[in-house]
């Protein structure tokens, strides 16, 4: 009896919660409930960096790349990117902090020099984590020690 009695109040409250959020709509509410628009991420720089900066690091870069005896990867898109978010970071930290790893605290970064193009791990082992500059016996390493002119180059595209 005292089993009955509990299932019949559990039923009713149910019924009155059921009842109580059919009456007030909320953001919960299955009946009001709208799929959201789906949105679109992009991966858009909050500024683009200065064309004098993309081609001074594009310089550096091709300069790099034949006095450490590496090369640029075989897919342009990757050189481009990597130099692209190098210029970024020298417009506006001042440094070509490397664009391919999170920092805290970028300014901090920039300022101790560990992470600044070339970093250390790439002059002290030739190990580019941004596969800017690769060295011949890597499966991604292209031929080139240049990048393209700067007409056929994507380094001033919208990267999206």
């Amino acid at each position: 009896m005292a089993m009955a009695m509990a299932t019949a109040m559990a039923t009713a409250m149910a019924t009155s919660s059921i009842a109580t959020l059919a009456r007030s709509p909320s953001r919960f509410s299955p009946a009001i409930a709208t799929p959201a628009a789906p949105t679109r991420l992009s991966t858009r720089a909050a500024s683009e960096p200065s064309d004098k900066s993309v081609d001074i690091m594009r310089k550096f870069s091709e300069q790099y790349a034949r006095r450490s005896g590496t090369y640029f990867c075989v897919d342009k898109g990757v050189t481009s990117v990597v130099i692209k978010g190098l210029a970024e970071h020298k417009d506006t930290l001042g440094a070509p902090l490397c664009p391919c790893r999170h920092y805290d605290d970028k300014g901090a970064e920039a300022e101790q020099g560990f992470w600044n193009c070339p970093c250390v791990p790439m002059r002290e082992r030739k190990e580019c984590h941004c596969m800017l500059f690769l060295t011949s016996d890597n499966d991604f390493a292209g031929q080139d020690q240049v990048t393209l002119s700067k007409a056929e180059t994507p380094l001033q595209a919208n990267i999206v």
